[in-house]
């Protein structure tokens, strides 16, 4: 049995610049971890979970919480796009466009990041959520098949289009990354929700590694967090996909919608704590 005593004890992890953890601030990001995982893997939206609980480490800049949340988001994402690979065998010919479009417009997002002030955009997209979650509330038999809209190059440039936009996104802001990838693919390719969860996953790993492109040698990560966070992301995100195949597309839907209108909470909590 753990005695409590050592769990309040300070704990300085390597690659972590100073910034000492006690046991309960560690087992409460290795949970969020975990969670973070599981929840990225079958809609996205982890960060919802994951960057909060790394903001509440003493210490911690937020530039520090949102490069090492990619770090652990990415070995996430990598573990959840082999594993739905393996069993669902997305389209690569789409995801490759859209994923290497989006890693380079990630770069760019999160060099801007720290010019363009993030809470000026957070009304705007509690706007555009809003509209995502009642569109597809109100259709129920949207992503329930695949029927895309186009092929051929028309197809791909389109994905790419998406990568763009979404990439830049992610850089820039971030939450709901994962969600914005799936209800693109579903709405505007025409993708069943299990099919494009497991191409969102190709994409967001590529957003990701955009991301710390930049925040590696601008030295903000904290990799000893970072890889304790990662691992928990790592198991999270392969049970996740396995639930999410196992399940079909009418759970990934429902889960999507649930993932969704958290993540409309918690940026009206943003705008509203800010004053805006």
């Amino acid at each position: 049995m753990v005695d409590l005593p050592v769990l309040a004890d300070a704990i300085a992890l390597p690659g972590t610049q100073g910034v000492e953890l006690s046991g309960w601030t560690l087992l409460l990001l290795v949970l969020a971890g975990l969670a973070a995982g599981w929840v990225d893997a079958v809609v996205g939206g982890g960060g919802l979970i994951q960057l909060p609980a790394l903001l509440l480490v003493p210490g911690i800049s937020p530039v520090q919480a949102l490069a090492t949340n990619k770090l652990g988001s990415i070995m996430g994402t990598s573990t959840s796009a082999i594993t739905y690979y393996r069993r669902v065998h997305p389209d690569l010919r789409t995801a490759a466009p859209m994923a290497l479009a989006a890693l380079a417009a990630a770069v760019g997002g999160a060099a801007l990041a720290s010019r363009i002030p993030a809470n000026a955009l957070k009304p705007i997209i509690i706007v555009v959520l809003i509209a995502v979650a009642l569109y597809t509330a109100l259709r129920p038999k949207l992503g329930a098949t695949t029927d895309l809209r186009w092929s051929g190059n028309h197809h791909y440039g389109v994905a790419a289009v998406l990568g763009l936009v979404l990439g830049a996104y992610d850089g820039l802001l971030g939450p709901g990354t994962g969600s914005f990838l799936v209800i693109s693919l579903v709405s505007v390719l025409g993708y069943a929700f299990l099919p494009a969860s497991a191409l969102a996953k190709i994409v967001n790993f590529a957003t990701n590694a955009g991301a710390l492109i930049f925040f590696v040698p601008y030295g903000a990560v904290l990799w000893g967090l970072g890889l304790v966070i990662g691992l928990a992301n790592l198991v999270g995100g392969y049970i996740g996909a396995r639930m999410a195949v196992a399940r079909g597309g009418s759970f990934v839907r429902v889960t999507f919608l649930v993932v969704v209108t958290a993540l409309i909470l918690r940026l009206a909590w943003d705008v509203w704590s800010n004053g805006l």
